[in-house]
């Protein structure tokens, strides 16, 4: 079978459907992500970055692969609960609230509104409404008005050891050519900017090849826990990224250097008496303090199949398509459940499924389709210069 047609049909008719089926909640809006391995809901909670993910979802496959309004009323759903009950007074979002939409949890960080501003963009483009992307507009600057300070008072570094996290300019890449539509030009330039030099100039070791989770301002690196921390799925992941990027703005050598990244970070990452990607790993070999740093991750596996398609649709390296078999035939081996549909999400070092959960507080409706629908759309690219 081509990869292609598996993963349009993988996405199609196992993924979307099982979210359909199971994750809408008809009496309070919004999603149920706490699913078991056949769906079945554990926890009622609503934790709003994965609101905010799906309403996107659904929003995206509207617009880029089928007019289906199926799809536009789920997104529907989520938007009016995120409109509701997502955000605080000073339009910050929450991180959960309950079904019914009441707070639970503070706004700690600014990820939830980073996804909140996707969904209400790909939203306003699939639906017209202008509130919705009038919002859109007001959270992505309500986001950059707190991105030197993310977690605001939640902060766990000080002046004594100021460093700052990839996270930030990493989803940001990704974001303002999300929001493409709705900003300004000038805007999407300078963001980019930040973006690429971030990632690619003070994250990126020059010595290693690698991406580090906390650095200092200037790129340098602090002996300790969290200025060891390698997390090689985040570093793959704002590979392509950066490639969409490169793409966009016809820079063949940030594409390249991506690509490269992409291998070196594999190559270091891989565990090769097991198979798979770690999750966690201290650039020193030390002990990571993640107790959790050997675990296989759904999401680590799938942006890396993103990753290498990309890499390889538009640089044409042969080791990419290599990595790319190699890490395809694990992740499909080990992660995906043909029998109830979806992925599972957590496997023990050796392979074996840790948690038999499809969703929960951290997975939801997002990783996987978008992985389907990304690799999908590059295979199809590839077959087609390969006839």
């Amino acid at each position: 079978m081509k990869y292609s047609r598996l993963y349009k049909d993988t996405l199609l008719n196992n993924v979307i459907p099982f979210w359909e089926k199971y994750a809408i909640d008809p009496v309070n809006g919004g999603y149920f992500t706490c699913l078991d391995s056949k769906g079945n809901v554990y926890d009622t909670d609503k934790f709003i970055w994965l609101q905010g993910r799906q309403a996107w979802t659904f929003s995206m496959l509207y617009n880029k692969v089928e007019k289906n309004e199926n799809w536009l009323a789920i997104a529907k759903n989520g938007i009016d609960f995120l409109k509701k009950y997502g955000s605080d007074d000073n339009g910050d979002f929450y991180f959960s609230v309950t079904a019914e939409g009441q707070p639970l949890v503070k706004a700690y960080n600014i990820f939830s509104d980073c996804f909140a501003a996707m969904a209400f963009s790909q939203y306003a483009k699939a639906s017209g409404d202008e509130t919705v992307r009038a919002l859109a507009i007001k959270t992505y600057f309500n986001i950059l008005k707190r991105k030197d300070n993310p977690k605001g008072m939640y902060e766990k570094n000080t002046a004594t050891r100021p460093l700052i996290g990839f996270s930030l300019p990493m989803i940001l890449s990704n974001l303002v050519l999300e929001l493409e539509d709705i900003l300004e030009p000038e805007e999407i330039e300078r963001t980019l900017d930040y973006s690429v030099h971030q990632v690619m100039d003070v994250f990126l070791d020059k010595q290693t090849g690698l991406i580090f989770e906390n650095v200092f301002p200037d790129g340098s690196h602090d002996n300790s826990f969290n200025g060891r921390l390698i997390n090689p799925g985040h570093g793959i992941e704002a590979m392509w990224f950066m490639i969409d990027i490169g793409v966009r703005r016809k820079d063949k050598a940030l594409i390249d250097k991506a690509a490269q990244t992409i291998i070196t970070i594999l190559e270091y990452s891989w565990d090769t008496k097991h198979g798979g990607i770690f999750y966690f790993m201290d650039i020193k070999g030390y002990p990571p303090q993640q107790l959790e740093w050997d675990q296989k991750l759904w999401w680590v596996h799938l942006e890396t199949l993103v990753a290498l398609a990309k890499a390889y649709q538009y640089a044409g390296n042969e080791a990419l398509l290599n990595w790319y078999d190699k890490v395809h035939e694990y992740a499909w081996s080990h992660f995906h459940d043909p029998e109830n549909g979806e992925w599972f999400g957590y496997l023990n070092r050796q392979g074996e499924v840790l948690l038999n959960l499809k969703g929960g507080k951290w997975k939801g409706c997002f990783h996987v389709p978008r992985a389907m629908y990304q690799c999908w759309q590059s295979f199809e690219n590839i077959e087609t210069q390969i006839q």
